[in-house]
């Protein structure tokens, strides 16, 4: 056995069994792929997985087992190399980091830019997409450390450590009769068109889940994952935005007036993700802790590798 035998197995899982996408993505041949898999399952005397013809149907009861300790194998091969690359080199690398739109354009730029000046050789390499592709990017170690708010503690391979709290504020413009109204509530909202984020993004659960329990359904004009084109249309008078309270700058949004969400919609929490068992480099433990200073590089390892 070797390897290169469980990479297919562990990306055959990943690509829903389609050899084809697999031999694509690492870069081989098909064929070999399939004659790699079942050499293994012919030392192994099992079948990893079942099949219809010479296509592969779903992963056997055996197949589940031997995966799982595929996923020990090289999450420890990989730390090997996270460890060579740490002490060859100890203050230069690569950082990647798999975050949404929102923390990438407003909460990570000052850690970014100081992080450079503490370790000028190092790269950061920013990966954007929803909380769950987040987590999917960590969990396949594209990315060393994720930054989301939802979904990331659905994910058990995932350790999770929160990172900040915000809370929505609603986005008017100037002229808007909701801001005749003392005290906005829920119900008052109700009855205005809604510009807020797309279901899977920036707290919007909350959003949904404060109108379900007024019984109130809301009327949504637009959706997005950018909290700039939301600001863009909530200029054009479609609606109010609801946006999170870092994506508001006084400087830049002067021309919209903002009013406090916290009591609508209660308290978010953004939370920072690492791969369980993950070996991290010392800029990945100093990005964390500049992005939470109450952290030490000790209780973050305690989380990621279960420690006591």
């Amino acid at each position: 056995m070797n390897l290169h035998q469980f990479k297919f197995i562990q990306e055959a899982v990943r690509r829903d069994l389609n050899l084809t996408e697999v031999a694509r993505v690492l870069h081989t041949s098909q064929p070999g792929v399939s004659k790699s898999i079942l050499e293994l399952e012919e030392e192994l005397g099992i079948e990893i997985f079942s099949r219809h013809g010479k296509r592969l149907k779903r992963i056997t009861e055996p197949g589940e087992h031997v995966l799982k300790s595929i996923e020990i194998i090289l999450r420890e091969v990989n730390n090997l190399k996270h460890i060579g690359n740490q002490y060859s080199s100890q203050d230069s690398g690569t950082l990647s980091i798999a975050t949404t739109h929102t923390q990438a354009r407003y909460v990570l730029p000052a850690p970014v830019v100081k992080l450079r000046h503490q370790y000028p050789k190092v790269n950061v390499s920013l990966h954007q997409g929803s909380p769950a592709q987040v987590a999917k990017m960590v969990l396949e170690e594209t990315a060393e450390i994720g930054i989301a708010t939802e979904s990331l503690v659905d994910f058990p391979d995932l350790a999770t450590i929160p990172c900040y709290e915000w809370q929505h504020v609603l986005v008017l413009p100037p002229n808007h009769p909701l801001l005749d109204v003392a005290e906005i509530k829920l119900q008052d909202l109700a009855e205005h068109p809604i510009i807020t984020y797309h279901p899977s993004f920036t707290g919007r659960a909350r959003v949904d889940q404060a109108f379900a329990a007024k019984q109130l359904t809301p009327l949504i004009a637009l959706e997005a994952i950018d909290s700039d084109v939301i600001k863009t249309y909530v200029r054009l008078g479609l609606g109010v935005g609801i946006v999170a309270e870092m994506a508001v700058k006084e400087t830049v949004d002067s021309d919209l007036v903002v009013r406090p969400g916290g009591a609508l919609f209660g308290t978010n929490i953004a939370r920072l993700a690492f791969k369980k068992g993950a070996y991290l480099r010392d800029f990945v433990y100093e990005f964390a802790i500049l992005l939470n200073p109450s952290l030490t590089k000790e209780s973050i390892n305690k989380v990621v590798n279960l420690l006591n």
